[in-house]
């Protein structure tokens, strides 16, 4: 069974390399509190900056909690993140989702941010369930995440 991938885009003022260095560098400010996967509210959302590189979430006690790893990382153009988090909202180091982030020029200036989380039927059983909240969960990160950049242009 195939399930349709998760596509959402939105337009950011900022040029593509200051919308990409915001949304890696400052993904803490602007992914809203209490909404990760962390026993504790995240005080860091890190992405190491390579492939291969774990993308994970610290807590105030410095305690970590993975979601998942750098696949590609070409900046200021596209960013492949491994999504490994699965249904329960929990990290699982046997699956892997893959979430494209690319950071375009838009003809009427600034950045047109695109998200395509795909492979969605890797969840299993509940796959078609999950994806629907994906569905839900992602325009409104990703809106979160225009509204920080334009105004910390």
């Amino acid at each position: 069974m195939s399930i349709a991938p998760v596509v959402q885009s939105v337009r950011v003022k900022a040029d593509p390399a200051r919308t990409f260095d915001l949304f890696v560098n400052r993904m803490e400010a602007w992914w809203p509190h209490g909404r990760t996967i962390g026993k504790n509210p995240h005080v860091a959302i890190l992405l190491e900056q390579k492939p291969g590189g774990r993308w994970f979430e610290r807590d105030a006690d410095g305690n970590e909690t993975n979601w998942g790893k750098v696949l590609d990382w070409n900046p200021p153009r596209r960013l492949l993140l491994g999504w490994q988090v699965n249904t329960g909202w929990a990290y699982d180091p046997d699956l892997l989702t893959e979430v494209e982030l690319t950071f375009a020029p838009h003809d009427e200036g600034g950045t047109l941010v695109t998200l395509e989380h795909r492979d969605l039927e890797r969840f299993g059983a509940d796959a078609a369930g999950h994806a629907e909240k994906l569905r839900g969960g992602w325009p409104t990160h990703l809106r979160e995440f225009a509204d920080y950049a334009n105004a910390n242009m």
